[in-house]
Parts: structure tokens; sequence; C-alpha cells
């Protein structure tokens, strides 16, 4: 065999392996892949009424502070979420009348705590909530820092302080369930779905009713975007949201 017959013999024999071997590491791909979609919560403003069940029903969930709804006073003034309380309502009083709003981890799409973790202690799950695990943390703090919306919280009084958030009632979802916050709603105004599902809802709302709702559904592109979206009869930032953030 003369040197240029041996070029094309083993040019041929390569091309043939290669068409051999290639669908073979596509079908183990295509097998591997998993079809899963990141899920969240709709939140429809226009619905809520103050009762604070979510409040209730979080705290019960997680073994946090259960706080006092009947006597408390707590809508008569703004609070945020705390290491004791991982979700909190608020009264607004806008334009267009009193506005409640839940308050929780927004569990970003892209979220800056996880990015900013250097033991990945924070971190986005496969299904979508954002969570912290004590095992890896070193205590850093950097991603109290680097949240745009200023949710995880310190146990500063605590000998060994953790980092405190809402999960999403990520134990609950790994048994089916929904976050607590969501079963408890007497108004429906929590929606617990895929984005894809609850963006689809939250259009068709919009859009339906042009007069009753903002043209905006707050968490679609804010900070990259969020597990948790919110709809409003009033712009966003007479309730309580940043409205100075990108797109990532």
């Amino acid at each position: 065999m003369d040197r240029r017959q041996f070029f094309k013999t083993s040019a041929t024999v390569g091309a043939a392996i290669g068409a051999a071997v290639l669908p073979i590491k596509d079908s183990k791909s295509a097998n591997t892949k998993e079809n899963k979609e990141f899920i969240g919560v709709l939140v429809d403003t226009t619905r809520c009424i103050g009762c604070r069940s979510c409040e209730v029903a979080c705290s019960v969930a997680n073994g946090n502070f259960v706080p006092d709804i009947s006597n408390d006073n707590a809508l008569e003034k703004i609070h945020d979420t705390s290491d004791k309380q991982w979700t909190i309502v608020n009264r607004f009083k806008t334009e267009k009348g009193d506005v409640f709003v839940k308050r929780q981890c927004m569990h970003c799409w892209q979220p800056a705590c996880a990015a900013a973790c250097l033991v990945n202690a924070m971190a986005k799950t496969k299904e979508g909530p954002v969570t912290w695990d004590g095992d890896k943390c070193m205590g850093c703090r950097f991603c109290m820092v680097s949240c745009p919306f200023d949710i995880p919280k310190a146990e500063y009084l605590s000998w060994n302080p953790r980092i405190m958030k809402c999960s999403m009632c990520y134990e609950r979802l790994k048994e089916g369930k929904r976050p607590a916050c969501v079963e408890a709603c007497p108004t429906d105004t929590l929606m617990f779905g895929t984005k894809r599902q609850l963006m689809e809802i939250a259009r068709h709302r919009v859009y339906s009713h042009p007069d009753k709702y903002v043209h905006q559904i707050y968490g679609e592109h804010e900070a990259g975007g969020t597990g948790w979206l919110y709809l409003s009869a009033v712009p966003f930032d007479q309730i309580g949201f940043r409205t100075d953030l990108g797109t990532t």
C-alpha cells in the first residue's frame, strides 16, 4: 500500500468510527439531561387582605417565633424580616388606598448571595429555591451584604449564629407539598407553580384587567429575575420595592 492509499484508508476508517461513537455520546447526554423548570410563587397584592396567616404558617412550619397577629399591631409601621421571622406583611398607604404586601426571600434566578458565598453554603437548588447549609458556612456574611433585597439575617445573639431566611419550604417541596404560606392563604393571593406557568397567569390578569394592574410583573427581570413574582395596582415604588435594580 503506497503512502497516499494509506492516508485515504485511515481517513475512511476514522470517519466510520466517529459516526459510530457520536450517537452513543449524544444518547447518553439525552438520557441524563433533566428537564426541570424552576418553581416559584405569584403574589397578587390586589387580593391580599393583610390577615397575616402566611406569617403564622411560616413560623409554625419552621419552628420560629409565632407572631400574635391579633394584638401586636405590626401593621402600624413598616418592618422587615428577621432571623426569627422569615416572612412578614406590611401595609402601605397608596393613591389607591391601603395595599398589603408579603415580603420574604425572592429566590433569585441568579442569586447574588450564592455567587458571593465562598464555600457554597448558600446555593441555588435545581428546583429553584435558594437554601443555606450550616455545615458549610464559615460565617463571612458576604451573602448578607450582597443581597439586593436585604434578606439574609444572622443570629447575632447566638453563640453559634446561623444565617436565617425563607427557603421556600424546600423540605416540604421535596415531600410534594406546597410552601406553608401558600397553603395558609385564604384569598388565593399566593399561587405556587413553575415560573413559566406563573408568568402566563400574571400576563393574562394584567391584559384582561388593564385598569386594575400596573403593566409590570415585578420579578420578571429585576436582578436577573426572581422566583417570587408580584402584581400590583400601584407603582411598585409605592409599596416598598426597589425599582433601581438592573436585569442581572
